[in-house]
């Protein structure tokens, strides 16, 4: 390449804005694969407990529906979503109007960030919050305010004193990913009372179907009350439509009107559609998911226990575990055939997160994690 061309594409690069340069891109969890080829493992004796998915995999009636609408693939998907959404819409009891769609729900956050913030505008997040609140916060030119955490999970009145004349959202995630900690639905309510009404508070429920029965509650009745609330779901968890990526905001119909504004088009594939209209209806697989999620996360505590690990009590399907130099224990882990989550970029270089498995996968993380201490 010629010096001229070399310098014209580092002209171009070093001209994007600031805050675009700024962002710390989004690490998901090792692939299965990728750890095979980098340590000559069989990826069939590896196990992936980093990415909080459904060990079970996914729902059976979402799975064949996915099937059954392979047929159509040549044809563009509904744009509006209208069967899925009119499916939520009996199951929540919400109008039609009132919810939008998501290339899972990481593509909600995102229309939230490019309809409400912008340059001069900023939001609110927690420390140790998931990782996609502040990159879709800077993506748009908005200053992000990060409020320090209590306990590992949010302290509403250090985020409800971090807020400022320009502020425009409060992200909020409740259980929190990647602590796994929870805040009750009376300390939430109490923050949305004291909310000032130019600012839109983000409820992201991603992990809002392994909460235990006395600790659910229905936030959706609380849209009729408080119109800068969006509540924020997905498929990709209890549902294990992961790969699929489908998710939904729930909000006043003024609220979602401006997200289909910048909601592109088709975002949610033909096949996301009717897997998880028909997984809406799988109340078995989800009753399913629940039970092995609880005993698994009884096994997780018990292995710390007995290893004489500290751990964050988790509402999710994860766990943090405080391993010491977890860069190290990690390394371990995987030459083992155990992929976990490190969390240094969460500001918790001391701990690793593991995703709830079935028996025998936790079991192998506890003997591995065992052997690399």
């Amino acid at each position: 390449m010629n010096t001229a061309v070399e310098s014209m594409q580092f002209d171009l690069c070093e001209a994007v804005a600031p805050h675009i340069r700024s962002i710390a891109p989004y690490v998901p969890g090792k692939p299965i694969t990728e750890l095979a080829r980098e340590l000559g493992l069989d990826a069939s004796a590896i196990i992936k407990l980093a990415s909080n998915e459904n060990p079970l995999g996914p729902s059976p009636r979402g799975l064949a529906a996915a099937q059954a609408s392979l047929k159509e693939i040549a044809l563009y998907p509904d744009g509006a979503g209208y069967a899925l959404k009119s499916k939520l819409s009996e199951k929540l009891g919400v109008g039609l109007e009132s919810i939008v769609l998501g290339n899972g729900s990481n593509d909600v956050l995102d229309m939230v960030a490019r309809a409400f913030l912008g340059p001069d505008t900023s939001a609110v997040y927690a420390r140790h919050a998931f990782a996609v609140y502040p990159i879709a916060t800077l993506t748009v030119g908005a200053k992000g305010i990060e409020a320090p955490a209590r306990n590992h999970g949010h302290d509403l009145a250090a985020m409800r004193s971090s807020i400022r004349e320009d502020t425009r959202v409060v992200w909020i995630a409740n259980p929190n990913n990647p602590t796994g900690t929870f805040l009750t639905w009376t300390e939430i309510e109490s923050f949305l009372q004291d909310m000032p009404r130019h600012v839109l508070v983000v409820l992201d429920e991603a992990y809002g179907e392994y909460l235990a029965q006395e600790d659910r509650f229905d936030t959706v009745s609380w849209l009729s009350r408080y119109p800068n609330l969006l509540v924020v779901r997905t498929f990709s968890k209890a549902y294990g439509l992961a790969g699929l990526r489908v998710g939904y905001g729930l909000a006043r119909p003024e609220v979602i009107d401006l997200l289909n504004r910048v909601r592109h088009p088709f975002n949610v594939n033909l096949v996301a559609l009717a897997a998880a209209e028909a997984a809406l209806d799988d109340q078995t697989f989800l009753d399913q998911s629940y039970v092995v999620n609880a005993s698994g996360m009884k096994q997780l505590v018990e292995g710390f226990e007995q290893l004489g690990l500290d751990h964050v009590p988790s509402k999710g399907n994860f766990l943090l575990v405080k391993v010491g130099d977890a860069r190290r224990i990690n390394a371990e882990l995987l030459r083992h055939g155990v992929i976990v989550r490190p969390v240094a970029n969460y500001s918790l270089p001391e701990f690793l997160r593991v995703s709830v498995g079935l028996k025998e996968q936790n079991a192998r993380f506890l003997d591995a994690l065992k052997a690399s201490l």
